[in-house]
């Protein structure tokens, strides 16, 4: 088969502070991500998201269904994102080809039935990395390519935390019914990402590290803020972070993470903000 998948259960933040540096990467870490002419996905009980790859080597991949979705589709009361980190790449929805070169981004609406992923170079084969979330309104399959987010500047060279949020799959951008997407990239010097720390009750997010370079890491911060926990990541891993979860990391160098994001509102700026002086 060329699709995969497992399922990860929800998590009480009092669960959490039992677990050693293993139980904590098993549960929360994704580690499995761009295998070549493989799709694979992982199914979180967290606001019921998923968060998968499609790496088209030597031949095209197609959009299956899984058995916890019990549907016919994927996408029959789902919608999904995409963004290719990779080589050139084409996403085929149901006859109609969309083109995506590097950071490029394509929302694909509820109902979507065909859906197919290529390489342009199989050589340099395209690596799409997916965030999927339950959907109730069929929207309109739409690319955005980074020029067109909406871009927010923050934090500072001082504070090592100089970044650039590209906000794409956002309703100010594209129409969605509960997933957001962007990438956020940090400026050379600068290690801090989402730095003072947060965390949004309405909403889960999953973070997907890349352009971390060969013999770097990023320690990413999850856990309530009195009691936080650490996992560290290597290039192309993701990790799970609860509404309970603040979300931030620090690596040995700059690097680039998509966020992703479902939950009950679409609202970029419903967050609490850490105090940074308040975190343990």
């Amino acid at each position: 088969m060329s699709t995969s998948y497992e399922v990860r259960y929800a998590s009480h933040p009092n669960a959490v502070k039992k677990m050693d540096t293993t139980e904590l990467r098993e549960e929360f870490l994704i580690d499995n991500l761009m295998k070549p002419d493989e799709v694979v996905f992982v199914y979180s009980h967290f606001d019921r998201f998923i968060t998968g790859s499609a790496v088209p080597a030597t031949k095209a991949l197609k959009l299956e269904t899984i058995d916890p979705l019990r549907m016919e589709n994927f996408l029959d009361r789902r919608e999904l994102g995409v963004i290719n980190v990779g080589g050139d790449g084409v996403v085929t929805v149901d006859g109609t080809k969309y083109e995506l070169t590097y950071k490029d981004a394509l929302y694909v609406g509820k109902d979507s039935k065909d859906v197919t992923f290529e390489s342009k170079d199989g050589s340099k084969p395209a690596k799409f990395y997916m965030n999927s979330a339950p959907a109730h309104q069929a929207y309109p399959t739409t690319k955005v390519t980074k020029a067109e987010a909406k871009k927010l500047e923050l934090g500072s060279l001082e504070t090592a935390n100089a970044r650039t949020v590209n906000q794409m799959l956002v309703k100010e951008v594209v129409k969605t019914c509960q997933l957001q997407m962007g990438m956020t990239e940090l400026k050379t010097g600068s290690v801090w990402n989402t730095m003072p720390a947060h965390v949004h009750d309405r909403r889960m997010e999953v973070y997907f590290y890349i352009e971390v370079p060969e013999g770097q890491a990023v320690s990413h911060f999850m856990g309530p803020i009195k009691e936080t926990r650490h996992i560290w990541m290597q290039n192309e891993q993701a990790v799970i972070s609860p509404a309970w979860s603040i979300h931030s990391g620090s690596g040995t160098s700059n690097y680039t993470f998509i966020w992703g994001m479902a939950g009950e509102n679409l609202d970029y700026t419903d967050m609490d903000i850490s105090p940074i002086s308040e975190l343990r």
